[in-house]
């Protein structure tokens, strides 16, 4: 089983869409890929946020180490 990635997710949900945009999906595999894009768009609004939280953390720890920095 491959890891899943942001970018394997976003890849999984742009096929997703373009099968559901084919009109060729019946009921049941409709249901399935929308319940499939659903979790992958969770996942990658997680991954987002993540990623926001860590650029936050950065600079935070950029701020802190300005101020403490003795000025010149």
């Amino acid at each position: 089983m491959t890891q899943l990635t942001y970018e394997s997710a976003v890849a999984r949900i742009e096929q997703i869409i373009r099968r559901l945009d084919s009109g060729d999906a019946g009921l049941r595999e409709t249901l399935d890929l929308v319940k499939e894009g659903r979790d992958l768009v969770e996942y990658c609004a997680a991954e987002l946020d993540a990623v926001s939280h860590g650029l936050e953390e950065l600079r935070l720890e950029e701020l802190v180490g300005r101020l403490e920095a003795p000025a010149r």
